[in-house]
């Protein structure tokens, strides 16, 4: 399993069984670093790699890790080959008019971008999930939304982006995502769900419901969701339901992560994010009960 982090300059590959990880370093900041908080006063200077997918073609298989873009800094991709062997490779290119076509389009990334998850679907595209956790600029209000991204365009404007044409974010979906207290849920990862008769391709996402003053800035956390997004009668819809502890009371962590529990159907994995350099991050097993596309 691979974990990103925001704030931190590595990729971690990630044994479920054993919770062991490895790490891959990904290029250091203008001062030479690869943690980055405000105590150490450089947070501005991270490149805020917030969402992860692997992409699998009859050519090649990668991870390839999304700058949230809500920064110029921010607006990076990382490619990350043979990160199934002892020695994965990574590539970061900067992709400013790529986040400048998604900031273009209002309906997908508000009054402040904020990308946060990513899936790769059949077909060749891929769906990437806009966190609606901004200020309102004016008239324009933050949104939850996805848009899809054809993967060959975006492949080649990786390997030129300067030359090769932009790739258009297409079919945006706004979702009201519902609140828990007084905050909005928003969008913080996705992943394709497990095949099912009632729906072939279900979607699950978290969600955490976070007072952010703007898309750049931490605030409390009433707690975190996880939801599914489904097609039925040819309409796109998301349900969903707050995380719990053992004993049933609110979890009130930043869920930042999400992935299939490959070893068994229903359960999840996510990664809680603290927000705080001297915690770390933690994995949780997430098991699924009710009416899930299971």
């Amino acid at each position: 399993m691979a974990v990103i982090q925001d704030d931190a300059s590595f990729v971690a590959l990630v044994d479920p069984v054993t919770g062991l990880a490895d790490s891959v370093a990904l290029p250091r900041g203008p001062a030479g670093q690869r943690l980055f908080d405000d105590g150490r006063g450089n947070k501005s200077d991270k490149l805020d790699h917030e969402a992860l997918v692997s992409v699998s073609t009859r050519d090649e298989s990668l991870l390839v890790a999304f700058g949230s873009g809500s920064m110029p800094r921010r607006e990076s991709i990382a490619l990350l080959a043979a990160f199934d062997t002892p020695h994965p490779t990574a590539h970061v290119v900067v992709a400013r008019r790529f986040y400048a076509a998604l900031r273009a389009s209002t309906p997908f990334a508000g009054s402040e971008l904020n990308v946060e998850g990513a899936i790769y679907l059949g077909g060749g595209r891929l769906r990437l999930f806009g966190r609606g956790n901004g200020a309102e600029r004016g008239a324009v209000r933050p949104v939850n939304a996805t848009c899809e991204i054809d993967w060959a365009a975006l492949r080649a404007h990786v390997e030129h982006p300067d030359h090769a044409p932009t790739p258009t974010p297409l079919d945006v979906v706004q979702y009201e995502l519902g609140s828990i207290g007084q905050s909005r849920l928003t969008f913080t990862d996705a992943a394709v769900g497990w095949p099912s008769a009632r729906n072939a391709t279900p979607v699950f996402y978290s969600a955490a419901a976070e007072a952010s003053p703007d898309a750049t800035r931490d605030g409390e956390v009433a707690g975190s969701a996880i939801g599914v997004i489904e097609q039925r009668d040819g309409t796109t819809a998301a349900r969903w339901t707050q995380l719990t502890d053992g004993g049933g009371g609110r979890l009130s962590l930043k869920v930042e992560g999400v992935a299939l529990d490959r070893a068994e159907r229903g359960r999840l994995l996510a990664v809680v994010d603290t927000d705080a350099h001297d915690h770390p991050a933690e994995l949780l097993q997430v098991q699924l009960e009710g009416s899930w596309p299971l």
